[in-house]
């Protein structure tokens, strides 16, 4: 990232982007410089304009945001149209003995386990 966050210095400085000045760049914040890797991120952005790039990256997350807020606004509202009614096949097997000891059921699963 720091390769990334250097490259984004020289372009907000209205710097060129080329590996001398990335290199310095790196070199001041104290990072370990890989020169194959100032190459490639040189080479990646040779033809981008980041600041096209940023200012579409930062619209992106707003509008994902926004469209999930209408879709759940959405559902929210069709339940209020539809009156749903719960049932289940499975019997109720409550016991309404209140005096069953709470831990009868742990044994069973003790003698299965060891």
């Amino acid at each position: 990232m720091e390769y990334v966050y250097a490259a984004l210095i020289l372009n907000e400085a209205d710097e060129e982007l080329n590996e001398d000045n990335l290199t310095n760049v790196l070199d001041a914040a104290g990072v370990d410089v890989e020169e194959s890797r100032v190459k490639a991120l040189v080479a990646a952005l040779e033809d981008v304009d980041i600041d096209e790039a940023v200012s579409e990256a930062a619209v992106a997350p707003a509008a994902g945001a926004a469209a999930g807020g209408a879709a759940a606004g959405e559902a929210a509202g069709d339940d209020e149209d539809e009156e749903v009614e719960e049932t289940s096949d499975v019997p109720d097997t409550t016991d309404d003995d209140e005096d069953e000891d709470e831990d009868a059921g742990g044994e069973g699963l003790g003698e299965l386990f060891g």
